[in-house]
């Protein structure tokens, strides 16, 4: 008696074929998935976005603003105030573009949240000099004479940086300037100026 023919079929699909079709398919799920509700919830969940009132000054003029609680200082300067002096380079605290004063010691404004600077008192480039008019603070005429700046991009960060060195007493010698003004990048390479003018300001 001879056996029965056993029955053909397809042969199966190789694994690494079956595979990537799981894995396509999982993809295009997972991606409506994850985009579907944020596209769709997004103007509600900037609605409910946490605000805070904070009052500080600002170049001796006083502000109470609400601002979202994810506001920098750096971003309430420049979107809520004008005050568009302070720069935003990096925007992760690396280049030292966003340098300004709070009560007298220099920081990143791109680190630091508004509303945590309930009463305090910020400097910017803008509130530097006297007045509008009037004479130029010494560092910024330092910059001047010494021609410390090229395409003047990170100037405002090396001033109220430099103007941090000075208050600091870090200006003994070029080696120490440079050291303590070392959070503050230029591109342009006018460090030796910039040293010069700091040098220049703080003798």
């Amino acid at each position: 008696m001879s056996p029965e023919p056993l029955e053909r079929t397809e042969p199966d699909s190789p694994p690494s074929l079956r595979r990537r079709t799981f894995l396509a398919a999982s993809a295009v799920s997972g991606a409506a998935v994850v985009a579907g509700p944020p596209l769709l919830g997004t103007a509600a969940a900037a609605d409910s976005a946490p605000s805070s009132q904070v009052s500080l000054t600002v170049n001796g003029t006083r502000h109470t603003v609400t601002v979202d609680n994810r506001t920098s200082l750096l971003d309430l300067l420049r979107e809520h105030f004008g005050l568009t002096g302070t720069k935003k380079g990096c925007d992760a605290g690396a280049c030292g573009a966003c340098t300004v004063l709070v009560d007298g010691r220099r920081i990143n404004g791109c680190l630091t949240l508004a509303v945590r600077l309930e009463g305090a008192h910020v400097t910017t480039i803008e509130g530097l000099a006297d007045a509008d008019d009037g004479p130029l603070h010494p560092l910024q005429q330092a910059f001047v004479d010494q021609d410390a700046f090229q395409c003047g991009y990170c100037t405002p960060g090396q001033i109220m940086s430099g103007v941090g060195c000075m208050q600091e007493g870090h200006t003994g010698s070029p080696e120490e300037i440079r050291e303590w003004m070392s959070g503050n990048i230029c591109r342009c390479g006018c460090y030796v100026k910039i040293v010069k003018a700091i040098q220049q300001a703080g003798s």
